[in-house]
């Protein structure tokens, strides 16, 4: 059984199943120029924090290169979950937020901030925009562990509706700073999984 396909988002680079996307830009802005460039049809995604643009950009990359038609109408996609792993979780918008009521003489808060922030906002997202019913999770972890990784993903496959997982990698500290990987892990794809995972995770070094 061959490798997984998989998508990389860093704060400098953007790779797809080997292929090097070309960019002016880094950090946020270079999201927002991906965005522009293979996406530009979810004006959500100028509300996102950080995390969810990582999140949902890598993902969209991820399904054009598998070249999945996506479902148009009110349709469900009832055998599809999507399960992600990061140890930052919300500390991008926390630290963002913090600025807002650092300075008691330049206090400005704003709800705005916390619009998309939570992990399992950036699952949500994906599930929505696809129309995913299966299950959505976002595990909190303290680093990336391809055997924690694989064993979650397996468990996933406990239900027997399930029969394919959007899964990855996505970690952002500061605005321009990220790490992401996504790939598809289908259910005959379980057995080597964590070889596999590693290779991808050894491209992003985590």
């Amino acid at each position: 059984m061959g490798q997984l396909d998989y998508v990389i988002l860093e704060s400098d680079r953007a790779v797809v199943s080997g292929r090097v996307l070309e960019h002016e830009s880094s950090g946020n802005a270079m999201l927002a120029e991906l965005y522009r460039a293979h996406i530009a049809d979810w004006p959500k995604f100028f509300k996102m924090d950080t995390l969810s643009k990582v999140g949902f950009v890598a993902s969209e990359l991820l399904l054009k290169e598998l070249g999945e038609k996506r479902c148009e109408s009110e349709e469900y996609t009832q055998n599809r979950a999507v399960v992600l792993f990061g140890t930052t979780a919300s500390l991008c918008a926390d630290k963002n937020y913090q600025e807002t009521i650092q300075d008691r003489d330049n206090y400005y808060p704003s709800p705005a901030l916390f619009v998309y922030t939570l992990p399992n906002i950036v699952t949500g997202e994906i599930a929505i925009r696809n129309h995913y019913r299966g299950e959505t999770s976002f595990y909190v972890v303290e680093g990336a562990d391809a055997a924690q990784m694989a064993f979650h993903l397996s468990c996933a496959f406990a239900d027997d509706s399930t029969q394919s997982i959007l899964a990855g990698w996505v970690d952002s500290t500061a605005n321009d700073d990220f790490k992401s990987f996504f790939t598809l892990v289908r259910r005959e794809d379980v057995g080597g999984l964590e070889a596999k995972l590693k290779t991808i995770m050894n491209n992003l070094n985590i």
